[in-house]
Parts: structure tokens; sequence; C-alpha cells
């Protein structure tokens, strides 16, 4: 157990409280996204890395995108009461009571990573906003229970972190920045979609429309085959405008995983089983950090 049963009206322990807010901030989701922040920033910079300007965006990243989860989680608490994916989470379970502490908890968060963000430059604090906006609004408060765009639609705050340490190396905003955000615009409907296949009856229990709860299974795949194809055209741009990616190690290794996801998105229709979602789904959680470990690979070496 990550933390007791005990509610806050009860004596918690700090390091329980500790640990109860930080199940809150989902920090699995943050720690890729906050990655990708450091990766946009190292892409840009190379090695002349000013440490004080990377530790502020790290932490900037960190305040903004477990800030953004912690108020989505908020707004999403009736929902995740009614999933067996989710129901286990702190306010489900009434970790956190009264459930608006979380909301203070991440707004505190989101504000903080705005004033950080402010002091790497304009650009960056945009781009936060932009990504706090898009995730909490646009995406949970929304469309997220209205329409099965909302992925899509929710999709760009993913890749505002990439452009966030990118803008904060250089001070300026181009199209490389832009291409690897896409990148990550381009892996979150396949991603979140095979899992949302998987999970089909647990979302259309809690009234969300995801895109396969409201469509048939075979429409669900074809849109989630047709993501993999676009997103395995999309990971070849980016050595073609990224001169530092034009190797046969990033053409080998991106091949092998981008094989791996055409062939499981294609065997989605040969073997009607939900598993074949699940293993799409778990072979696409690294593949971002497999192609920006990459990309600052590449770059530095």
């Amino acid at each position: 157990m990550l933390y007791s049963n005990k509610t806050d009206d009860d004596v918690m322990s700090i390091s329980e409280r500790i640990k109860v807010y930080w199940v809150l901030t989902k920090p699995r989701l943050w720690m890729l996204l906050l990655y990708t922040g450091i990766a946009g920033y190292v892409m840009a910079a190379g090695w002349d890395i000013n440490i004080y300007q990377f530790l502020t965006l790290v932490i900037a990243l960190y305040f903004g995108t477990a800030g953004a989860n912690t108020v989505t989680s908020y707004i999403d608490r009736d929902i995740d009461s009614k999933m067996i994916r989710t129901m286990n989470r702190p306010l489900p379970r009434g970790l956190i009571d009264p459930p608006v502490k979380a909301l203070y908890f991440g707004l505190i968060y989101s504000g903080l990573s705005l004033i950080l963000s402010y002091s790497l430059g304009i650009l960056p604090l945009i781009f936060m906003a932009f990504g706090l906006v898009d995730n909490i609004i646009i995406y949970s408060y929304l469309t997220k229970r209205r329409t099965s765009w909302n992925v899509i639609l929710g999709s760009f705050s993913g890749g505002a972190p990439v452009v966030i340490g990118y803008t904060a190396a250089v001070g300026s905003l181009d199209l490389i920045a832009i291409i690897w955000a896409g990148l990550i615009v381009i892996w979150t409907p396949i991603h979140i979609w095979s899992l949302a296949l998987f999970y089909r009856d647990d979302y259309r229990r809690a009234g969300v429309p995801m895109l396969p709860t409201v469509t048939s299974r075979s429409t669900a795949m074809k849109c989630i085959a047709s993501s993999a194809i676009i997103l395995v055209t999309f990971s070849y741009l980016i050595p073609i405008l990224d001169a530092n990616l034009f190797s046969p190690i990033y053409f080998i290794v991106v091949t092998i995983l981008n094989a791996l996801i055409v062939y499981y998105s294609i065997k989605m229709f040969r073997v009607d089983e939900e598993r074949i979602a699940w293993r799409l789904f778990k072979l696409t959680s690294p593949y971002l950090g497999v192609v920006f470990t990459l990309g600052m690979l590449l770059t530095l070496f």
C-alpha cells in the first residue's frame, strides 16, 4: 500500500499525507512530460547548459504538470469513483477530505509554475499557460464528458513541455520544437484510445465518451490503426528536419518500435481480444521516452 485507509479527518502521519498527495499528482504521467521538457531543453542547448536555468525549468515543469494533474483529478473525482481502473485514487477513496483541498493544492502548484516560467522568458510562460488551459479547461472541464474529440483536443497540452524546454534554452520558437511537440500530439490518441478500448466498459459506466466507447470495435480499431500509421510516418520526418538525428541509430531503433506498433495495430483486426489493445497501450508507453532519449543523445554526441 502506498498510503493508509485513513482520511484527512483521522490522524495521518506527515509521511502518509505526503504519499497521498504524491499519488494525487499522477507521478508516472508528469514524469514523462517533465522528461520531454528536459529533452527539449537539451536538444536546443546542446552542451551549453545553464545550470540555474535548467533547474528552474525542471521545477517549473514539475509544478505545472503535477499541478494540472491534481486539478483534473479534482474535476474528475466523480468519474474516477465509478471506474474500476481509477476508484482507488486518493479522492475516490476519501483520503483527502474535504476534496477541495486537492483543488487548492493543484492551483497553487499551477500558479508557481507560471511564476517560474516567467523567469525563463515570455515564450515558456505562454506555453506553460497554454498547457494548463488546454489540459484543465479544454480537456478535463469542457470536452472529456461531452465529445469523443476530447483526446484530440487535449493532446496539445502534452506537447507543451517540450516547447517550454526548447524555448527556455534558445529564447525563440522554431519548426524543430513544433515538430517534437507534434510527435507527442500524434502519439496521444493511439496511447489513450488503446487504453480506452481495453477499459471500454469502464468508460461507458462512467459516461465518458472516449472514441472506443461511442463507436463499434471495428471503427475504434480502424482509428487506432490510422493513428499508428500517422505516428510512424511522422517519426521519420523528425530526422529529415533535425540534422542531429539523421543517424542510422535513430532509424534502426525507431523502426523497431514502429514495426511493433504497426504489428499490434493490425493484429487487433485478426484477433478480436482486448488484451491486444492492452499490449499496444503498454508498448506505446515507453515510445516517447525512447525517442526523446535518442534525440538528446544524438544531439550531444
